[in-house]
């Protein structure tokens, strides 16, 4: 009986397996992490329940929840895809992490890839929970879903890559604190709890470009007064996108 020879193959995995492998990675190491747990999950959840209860802040006519729920849903896509991602990966550079994976075949683009998949998959997660929370509250949305799916997955896109590469840039420290403040000022003046309408006028027209403001009051059009495709918000995302990951592939460090 014959048998073939041993004959090795060295090389990269597919491109495809790579991703996927570094996807699920990523993805159970921010599961795994309780306080980008905290960020992601109970901060969003715990906004929602209190602002939807106390009368703090007037949301304008209807429940408060209805003109809630979608900021808080946008704020849950910035918490993920921006704020905890850039912390985690600038500690993963700063520890090494990302510099040894830069001597495997990786490449660069396909690392941010995997990163803003694990996003979307914990993403999902968050809008089940903060979906059943806000229908418990007597939420009503109405409107869409595919633009509210588009507008999620442009949100994501942008924040991961303004996410990256400040992660990709800056010290982990400065990425640790950068972020947070970026994450407090947008809650504050993005159009997620208080109205962007409570601002003068000049400042409106800047805070409505921002990638917050314009996610917040795209899924707020679709799911608190019904409208079909928004146009603009989805444009301003996409800029936001394109932009992003661009400047990350291309400024980002491993080291």
């Amino acid at each position: 009986m014959s048998t073939a020879p041993y004959t090795p193959m060295p090389g990269a995995a597919p491109l495809g397996r790579m991703i996927g492998a570094q996807t699920a990675l990523e993805t159970k190491m921010l599961l795994r992490n309780g306080e980008q747990l905290l960020l992601t999950v109970i901060i969003p959840a715990l906004l929602l329940v209190l602002f939807s209860a106390v009368d703090i802040i007037d949301t304008g006519k209807g429940k408060s929840v209805d003109f809630l729920a979608p900021g808080i849903l946008a704020l849950a896509v910035m918490s993920t895809a921006f704020t905890g991602q850039a912390i985690a990966t600038g500690f993963e550079r700063r520890y090494g992490v990302l510099k040894r994976l830069g001597t495997s075949p990786l490449p660069r683009w396909a690392l941010m890839t995997a990163k803003t998949l694990s996003v979307l998959v914990t993403e999902v997660l968050q809008v089940v929970l903060l979906t059943a929370i806000s229908f418990g509250l007597g939420w009503s949305p109405q409107g869409n879903p595919v633009s509210v799916l588009l507008l999620l997955i442009l949100g994501t896109a942008a924040f991961s890559g303004l996410g990256l590469l400040m992660a990709g840039t800056l010290k982990a420290e400065a990425t640790l604190a950068a972020a947070n403040l970026v994450f407090l000022l947008l809650l504050v003046g993005g159009g997620v709890i208080v109205p962007l309408d409570k601002f003068p006028d000049a400042v409106q027209n800047v805070l409505g470009l921002l990638p917050i403001s314009a996610l917040s009051d795209g899924l707020r059009d679709v799911l608190q007064h019904g409208a079909s495709m928004p146009w603009g918000n989805l444009g301003i995302l996409a800029v936001w996108a394109v932009l992003g990951l661009g400047a990350a592939a291309k400024f980002f460090r491993w080291e």
